[in-house]
C-alpha cells in the first residue's frame, strides 16, 4: 500500500486514510487544492483514481458520491495538487552518464575552466586529449571563450577541446595534432568556419568545426547495462521534481535501445516521446532507409509509455556559442569572437532540401522538427512548412514543430498560428543567458526573444522544456530541469545577475506558466486527450506540492518542493521516504 505521509518541510503532515484497499489504484482524494488545467483552469477539491486513470474530478461531495466500497479515501488536508509535469526537451541517455568517468565541477568563470584543464593535464599523459562539453560562454563571468594562449599555458603538452554546443575553442597542440595551421583554407561550401584575429592567425575558435579535429577520447565508457542503470537513476530525479513525461529530442539508435530496455523491464517511471535523430544532408537513399526503419519499429505505434513518433534535424547553430542563423548580422563581438561584420551565423540545410526532407518526414507519419535557434532559421523552417501546406498537403494535422525558436518575430508567430506549427522553448536560457544576449543584441533585437505572452495570445501552442544534457540534479544540471524554476522564469523574466526584467511585457500568468509544462506539452506530442490535465478519463499522472503556486509570493514559486509524484495512479516519488532514508544513513 502506498505510503501516505507527506513532508511539508517540518513538521510532517500525515494524510488521513479513511478506508483501505488492496488496490493502490482505487482511491479517492478529498480536501485538496487541485489545479486541473482543464479548459476553464478549474480548481477543485477532489478526484478519484481507478486502474491508472482519473475517473471523476470535482467537489468532495461529487467525487465521494461515486466512490466504490473498497476505495481508499485520502484526506489531502489542503495540499496543492497539479497534473504530472512534462519536459518537452531532454537528452536523458547522455545526461545520465555525463559524469561516469569523473565528476565535472561547475564552471562560472575562465579561471574555473583553466583550473579544470590544468588538473586534467596533471593526470593525463602528454598528447592525451582534454575535453569538456557544454560550458557555455554566456554563463561565464567574462562572457567569452578561453583563449588559445590561456589554454596553452595550463596544458602545453596536451590537446584541449572546449566544446560548447556546435562550436568549440582549442589550444595550439590540438590544432597541431589535427594538421591545422594558419594556412588552412576551408573548401568551398564548407559547413564550418575557423575564426581568425586581426592578423589573420587562427584564434582556435571553430564554428561547427569539431570534425576537423583528430580527437581521441580517453575516458571510460559505460556498458549498455550501466547506461540503463544510470538512466533509471536520472528518471528517479525527474520524478523528484514532479516530471512524469519527457520528450527525448535527438534519439540515436543506442539511446533508443536504452529506453527500450527500461520499458521491457517494466521499470520506466516516466512517459517518453522520442524524436529520432536524422541527418538531412545525407543521401536520399540513406534518409529513406533510416526513416522506414523507424516506421517499422513497434514503438512507432502509439504507446503511452514509450512512443517513437518524432524526427529531428539541426538547421542552425546556437545562440550560446555565436552560431545561430540570424536574419541580420550578429555584429563584431568580443563575447563570441566574431570578427566578420556581415556574419549571420551557421545554416546547415539549404531550402529545397529542407522542404523535401520535411515533406517526407510528415508523409511517413512522423512529427517533423528542427533545431532552429536564430530568427533566420525559424523563418526558413516556416517557409518549408508553408511550401508543403501550399503545394502538397495541409500540415496542421501533423503538428510540425520548431525546436528552440528563441529569436522570433511577430510575422513568424502569426505564421505559426496560421499553419498550426507548435513550439518547444527553454525558459532556463532566458534566466541563464539573458544578460549576455542583451549585451550582444540590445533591447530592440531581444524584443521577440522567447516572447511567451505573444505566442499565447496569437494561439500558438508552446511547450516548456529544459534541453537537459548534462549531470543529474534539477538545479545542478548545466541546463536546469526543475519545472518550477522554469515557471518562475516565465513569470518574472529576470535574468540572473540583472535587477530588472528582460521585456516584462512578455510575462505569463500563473495559469499559463503551469499550462506550459502540462497540457501544452501533451498537445505537442498528440496526447492532450490522454494526459496533461486532471480530468476524468485521462491518465492519472499528478503531483502533490508544498505550496500553492497560484497564490504564494512570486519569488516562492521557484522554491516549490514536490511531496509526492504519481504515474498512472502509482506512487513513484515520496519526499517523506527520501528524508527518512537520508536520516537513517
Amino acid at each position: 500500500m502506498r505510503n501516505l505521509l507527506l513532508l511539508i518541510i517540518f513538521p510532517i503532515l500525515q494524510l488521513t486514510v479513511l478506508a483501505q484497499s488492496n488496490s493502490p489504484t482505487d482511491a479517492v482524494y478529498i480536501n485538496g487544492r487541485v489545479h486541473t488545467v482543464d479548459a476553464k483552469d478549474s480548481t477543485v477539491s477532489a478526484f478519484a483514481v481507478k486502474a491508472g486513470r482519473f475517473i471523476s474530478v470535482g467537489s468532495n461531495e461529487e467525487v465521494m458520491r461515486g466512490r466504490t466500497q473498497t476505495a481508499e479515501i485520502i484526506d489531502l488536508k489542503g495540499v496543492t495538487v497539479v497534473p504530472g509535469l512534462i519536459d518537452s526537451h531532454v537528452h536523458s541517455t547522455g545526461a545520465a552518464v555525463y559524469e561516469y568517468d569523473h565528476v565535472v565541477p561547475p564552471m562560472h568563470q575562465i579561471s574555473d575552466v583553466l583550473a579544470y584543464i590544468k588538473k586534467r593535464a596533471e593526470i593525463l599523459e602528454d598528447d592525451q586529449w582534454i575535453s569538456m562539453s557544454q560550458v557555455f560562454i554566456t554563463r561565464l563571468k567574462e562572457q567569452r571563450f578561453p583563449t588559445r594562449k590561456e589554454m596553452d599555458l595550463v596544458a602545453p603538452k596536451n590537446p584541449v577541446l572546449f566544446r560548447t554546443g556546435p562550436d568549440s575553442a582549442v589550444n595550439s597542440r590540438a590544432l597541431e595534432l589535427s594538421g591545422i595551421d594558419d594556412t588552412f583554407v576551408p573548401p568551398v561550401g564548407a559547413k564550418y568556419k575557423l575564426e581568425r584575429d586581426e592578423e589573420g592567425k587562427l584564434t582556435g575558435v571553430l564554428r561547427s568545426g569539431s570534425s576537423l579535429l583528430k580527437y581521441e577520447p580517453n575516458t571510460k565508457s559505460p556498458t549498455q547495462n550501466e547506461r540503463v542503470a544510470q538512466l533509471r537513476k536520472l528518471i528517479g530525479d525527474y520524478n523528484k521534481v514532479g516530471i512524469t513525461s519527457v520528450s527525448d529530442r535527438n534519439t540515436n539508435d543506442q539511446a533508443l535501445e536504452i529506453w527500450r530496455a527500461l520499458y521491457k523491464a517494466e521499470d520506466l517511471n516516466v512517459r517518453v516521446f522520442l524524436y529520432y535523430s536524422m541527418n538531412a544532408n545525407t543521401s536520399p537513399e540513406t534518409i529513406k532507409a533510416r526513416i522506414e526503419k523507424a516506421a517499422a519499429d513497434p514503438l512507432h505505434q502509439y504507446n503511452p509509455h514509450l512512443w517513437l513518433r518524432g524526427v529531428k534535424v539541426f538547421l542552425d547553430g546556437g545562440m550560446l556559442t555565436g552560431s545561430a542563423f540570424m536574419r541580420k548580422p550578429w555584429g563584431v563581438s568580443e563575447i563570441y569572437s566574431i570578427r566578420d561584420p556581415e556574419y549571420r551565423g551557421m545554416r546547415y540545410i539549404e531550402q529545397e532540401r529542407l522542404y523535401q526532407f520535411s515533406k517526407l518526414m510528415l508523409e511517413k507519419g512522423f512529427q517533423m522538427t528542427a533545431h532552429s535557434v536564430g530568427d533566420g532559421a525559424v523563418h526558413a523552417l516556416l517557409d518549408a512548412y508553408r511550401t508543403i501546406d501550399r503545394n502538397d498537403f495541409k500540415v496542421a494535422q501533423h503538428r510540425p514543430c520548431i525546436t528552440h525558436c528563441n529569436f522570433m518575430s511577430l510575422q513568424a508567430i502569426e505564421s505559426m498560428a496560421d499553419l498550426g506549427v507548435v513550439a518547444d522553448l527553454q525558459p532556463a536560457w532566458l534566466y541563464m543567458d539573458g544578460k549576455t544576449l542583451l549585451r550582444q543584441f540590445g533591447q530592440k533585437r531581444t524584443e521577440y526573444f522567447q516572447p511567451y505572452r505573444t505566442i499565447f495570445e496569437k494561439g500558438v501552442v508552446v511547450g516548456g522544456g529544459s534541453d537537459h544534457m548534462q549531470r543529474i540534479g534539477g538545479l545542478r544540471s548545466v541546463n536546469p530541469y526543475n519545472p518550477f524554476l522554469g515557471m518562475w522564469i516565465t513569470l518574472k523574466r529576470q535574468p540572473r545577475y540583472m535587477t530588472e526584467s528582460l521585456h516584462p511585457e512578455q510575462v505569463l500568468s500563473r495559469q499559463q506558466a503551469l499550462r506550459l509544462y502540462t497540457l501544452n506539452n501533451a498537445y505537442l506530442t498528440f496526447e492532450e486527450e490522454k494526459k496533461g490535465s486532471i480530468e476524468a478519463g485521462k491518465l492519472a499522472d499528478f503531483v502533490l506540492i508544498d505550496r500553492d503556486i497560484m497564490t504564494v509570493d512570486l519569488e516562492q514559486v521557484k522554491e516549490t518542493k514536490v511531496l509526492q509524484t504519481y504515474l498512472g495512479g502509482e506512487l513513484v516519488y515520496d519526499r517523506h521516504k527520501e528524508v527518512e532514508s537520508t536520516h537513517g544513513r
